[in-house]
């Protein structure tokens, strides 16, 4: 219960504990933006850190001169294009060997080889789509690994969707994360960025309930 509540004020306070991290550790906060971006798109068992939330807080501080706004994008979207990639290797390394074992009555080989043909024809757009969508962006990358996407063809939606999603973030944040209204209700804001980057998964499970 203790750490519930805790990730639910790390949330809705990102503004307060990140100005705390500045304050404590200067320059090194870019050090722990990046960890934490990595982490949260590179290990599947922490879908639950700020990603879009955190990365626009961020860059309200770069508005303010905290951070040289450019070098806080160089810097996330280096950590969310590896954290991808090794997110994709531990699922291609991994997933296969735990497809080989015998008895796993929900893991056949079939379904590994759907799965690599669903990600040959439509896991660029999946890559891309789950930028923006929290906890499957984690997943994401990982299961096309398992599926053994061509990676050369991963590689290259891997930067697109993480130039495309740390750019609208940083950048928004940047040129609006400082207006009145956004400073003066920015729980709201942050609650309003979590709702909309969660809304196509919930009109997917919708429609899906629907058929």
């Amino acid at each position: 219960m203790e750490v519930i509540k805790y990730l639910i004020d790390l949330f809705l306070h990102l503004d307060v504990h990140l100005n705390d991290i500045i304050i404590q550790y200067g320059t090194l906060t870019y050090v722990i933006l990046f960890v934490v971006i990595f982490c949260e798109t590179g290990l599947v068992f922490t879908p639950f850190l700020p990603g879009d939330s955190l990365i626009f807080a961020a860059a309200t501080f770069a508005a303010k001169g905290t951070f040289n706004v450019n070098y806080l994008f160089l810097i996330l979207l280096a950590a969310a294009v590896l954290g991808d990639t090794a997110n994709y290797w531990i699922g291609h390394l991994i997933g296969p060997k735990i497809f080989q074992k015998e008895n796993v009555r929900f893991l056949k080989k079939e379904y590994l080889e759907r799965t690599h043909k669903f990600y040959e024809k439509y896991g660029g757009k999946t890559i891309i789509f789950a930028r923006f969508i929290p906890i499957i962006r984690t997943f994401a990358p990982f299961v096309a690994g398992i599926g053994s996407m061509t990676y050369s063809k991963f590689i290259v939606y891997n930067i697109a969707g993480a130039a495309a999603w740390v750019a609208i973030f940083v950048y928004g944040g940047f040129y609006f994360g400082n207006i009145s209204f956004i400073k003066h209700n920015f729980s709201l804001v942050i609650i309003a960025i979590i709702f909309i980057s969660i809304l196509p998964g919930i009109i997917g499970y919708l429609k899906q309930r629907g058929k």
